[in-house]
């Protein structure tokens, strides 16, 4: 399923391909190299978008662990173990912005 990017990160990756394109291949080489198993590089991804609280990251994050293997629960196992470091009303925030993407990757299964 197509994913809705947002306008200005549109505007950005056609305005500066060059920029954009070694931003991707950074992240495919970073992904690639390690011990870890897909489905954990998806959810260590996701726990960092989580801890930093941007919105646009745990949406990415969501949709490439959805996409990588995780099922909703690991996705939502993230938050819970987030709660007590990044406290409650952030855990909150998080848990809604999974629900956003899960709805748009067609797991609406709370």
């Amino acid at each position: 399923m197509a994913s809705k990017l947002p306008p200005h990160f549109i505007r950005f990756k056609t305005a500066y391909p060059d920029i954009y394109q070694a931003f991707e291949e950074l992240g495919r080489r970073v992904h690639e190299r390690g011990s870890l198993s897909e489905r954990e590089r998806r959810l260590v991804n996701l726990g960092i978008a989580i801890g930093v609280g941007t919105q646009g990251g745990v949406h990415s994050a969501v949709r490439a662990a959805l996409r990588g293997g995780c099922s909703r629960d690991d996705v939502e196992h993230a938050v819970r173990l987030a709660i007590t470091t990044i406290g409650w009303p952030r855990a909150m925030a998080a848990l809604s912005w999974i629900d956003d993407r899960a709805a748009e990757e067609g797991d609406d299964e709370p």
